[in-house]
Parts: C-alpha cells; sequence; structure tokens
C-alpha cells in the first residue's frame, strides 16, 4: 500500500489492513508513506500493524509518482500493489493462486473502449469519429490497447517490472503524440497513469487479468444501490449484471436514468441475467461514491486508537484458531 498528503488517507490504509487480517493473518503488508505519516503511526503505536513501513519520497507523492515506480517499491519477492481505497471481503488465497503464475499482471480489460483516457463529454466524439484511438496504436506500432485497472497490480519478476515502469514513463513523457488527454486539464490534481500503463502492457504483451469474472472477480466498484453489507462490511455482496453492456450502465450518475435503461434492457433476451456475488475486494474508487467508505474509515481508525496494535491483532489470532 502507499499513502500520502492528509491523515485520512492512512486511516484509509488502516482500515484497509483491518479488513485483509479479517481473512488473512498470515501475509506480510507493506506501507509506504510519507514521514509524517510514518511518525503518525509511531506516535499512536500502530506502526506495528505493518510488517514494513517506509518513508516514500517527496518525489513519489503522486499517481504516477509511484505506479510508474513500482519497481522502487517492490518489497516482497511475490507483491500485489492494491490502493488503500478498499475492503477485502474474502480470503485472498484463491486469488494469490490466480496470480501466482504471471511474472507481472494488473486487473482490466484486454480491449479499451474510446472512452479510455480520452476526453470527456461530446468531445470523444470527435476521438471516436476521426478513430484517434487506432492513430495512436499506429503510431507507436502498437496491435491492441487493454484497459488496466491500477488499483490492482501483481508484480513477481523484479526486472520486467522495471522495464514496465520505463515505458510508462516513456509513453506519459510522449502524450502529445497520443490521443490521451491530461487529466490535469480536467481540473483534477493529479494525472492519470492508467493510460500509460496500458500502453506498456500492449509494448510488452503483458497479459491482463479479467476484471470481471462474476463470483471471482478480483475487485468490483462500490456504486450505491448495487452493493448489499452490514455496517462493518462483513457481509458483502454486489449486484452482478452478466452482459457487459448492461453492467457498464452502473457508471450513469443519474439514478433514474439509470434504472430506467436497466427496466428497458432487461426486456431483452439474455440482458436482464444478473447474479449476486461477493468480490475479493470492494474498491471505493468512484469520488461521488467514497462517502461510505470515509465513514467506515474513522470508525475502524477510532476503535483502533482505543484498543491499541491488539485490537486488529486480537482478530488474527481468532481467525488462526
Amino acid at each position: 500500500m502507499h499513502t500520502y498528503g492528509a491523515e485520512k488517507y492512512l486511516r484509509h490504509a488502516v482500515a484497509s489492513l483491518a479488513s485483509i487480517r479479517r481473512h488473512d493473518p498470515e501475509r506480510p503488508v507493506a506501507l509506504y508513506c510519507s514521514r509524517s505519516q510514518k511518525d503518525r503511526l509511531r506516535e499512536t503505536d500502530l506502526a506495528s500493524l505493518f510488517e514494513i513501513v517506509e518513508v516514500l519520497p517527496e518525489a513519489h507523492h503522486s499517481i504516477v509518482g509511484f505506479k510508474h515506480h513500482l519497481d522502487r517499491f517492490k518489497p516482497f519477492g511475490r507483491s500485489l500493489f492494491v490502493d488503500v481505497d478498499m475492503i477485502w471481503c474474502r480470503n485472498p488465497d484463491a486469488l494469490w493462486q490466480q496470480l501466482s503464475p504471471f511474472d507481472l499482471t494488473a486487473t482490466g480489460l484486454e480491449r479499451a473502449d474510446v472512452f479510455f483516457g480520452g476526453p470527456k463529454g461530446v468531445g470523444f466524439l470527435w476521438h471516436w469519429v476521426l478513430d484517434r484511438r487506432r492513430q495512436t496504436m499506429k503510431h507507436f506500432g502498437l496491435t491492441w490497447l487493454p484497459r488496466i485497472q491500477a488499483g490492482m497490480i501483481y508484480a513477481q519478476d523484479t526486472q520486467r517490472t522495471a522495464d514496465f515502469c520505463r515505458l510508462a514513463r516513456t509513453f506519459l513523457d510522449r502524450q502529445q503524440e497520443t490521443h490521451f488527454v491530461s487529466r490535469l486539464n480536467e481540473g483534477r490534481s493529479e494525472e492519470s497513469c492508467e493510460w500509460s500503463m496500458a500502453m506498456a502492457a500492449s509494448a510488452l504483451d503483458m497479459p491482463i487479468v479479467p476484471w470481471f469474472q462474476g463470483s471471482n472477480s478480483p475487485q468490483l466498484d462500490y456504486v450505491k444501490g448495487y452493493v448489499e453489507h452490514d455496517a462493518q462490511f462483513r457481509n458483502v455482496r454486489v449486484l452482478y449484471h452478466n452482459d457487459p453492456f448492461v453492467r457498464n450502465l452502473r457508471g450513469i450518475p443519474s439514478d433514474t436514468l439509470r434504472n430506467s435503461l436497466l427496466s428497458l434492457l432487461g426486456r431483452l433476451p439474455g440482458k436482464g441475467d444478473y447474479m449476486w456475488v461477493t468480490p475479493f475486494a470492494l474498491h471505493f474508487g468512484w469520488m461521488h461514491h467514497k462517502q461510505p467508505f470515509h465513514e467506515h474509515a474513522d470508525r475502524v481508525w477510532a476503535e483502533t486508537l482505543a484498543s491499541g496494535p491488539q485490537f486488529l491483532e486480537s482478530r488474527s489470532q481468532t481467525i488462526r484458531a
């Protein structure tokens, strides 16, 4: 895990760790964080919750600063880099087995759609009409462009990880030669790492672990109205539409419009199929759906401060027993 900035992000890391320890008491967890956050862990006697706590240099206090340099922050022979805004819902043993054959991989889709890394709003129509996606691929000699979901990246081979990160940095530096749009121009505080990593994955023929696998999904997004859970997120079920097009409707901000489209499409053969599944991790990656995680993280932080490290350690011992 990695964090920097306000203390709330450190709270996210502790809450995510707490959910891991519900299911996996043994595997070591490393945290790369700002110096002030490391000091805060020491002040609260919570540093022992993590097997490794290292200071993340300020030059890497950004999305691309960390994820484009994963080889520098790879603490274990088999390392799984995960975002801290995740609640783990299941024992991850089967996920580790699924990832173990790969030297390097990430969750995502084998084919990115026209929206990936492009302009928001109606601007994407020009990209679609002019086929800018194909132009970018042809310019760089790529035959495929995946959709990387960088919230979960698995690395086993350090040299291959270094090559991947170097290529991602190179593609980002050459952004003006691509159709991809800087997120800084959209008012965001940080640049996206995903499209450049997707190009690096294509250049290296890096395999992609499917993001959506029904009940075996590595991670699924938290979307209000799509998730059933108790107050502590111990029992989680996510509404999973089997048709990819219908599933993508979850991103529509308007509940009324989304539900109307779901009702309409659900009348077509096969389009109404759905399941309730429990992914390995529930990812709170969308800004307008983060509030439940903020509240959960604050509760876990307060409980952990009140009880000390043994609050989580006792739960790990219960799992072992």
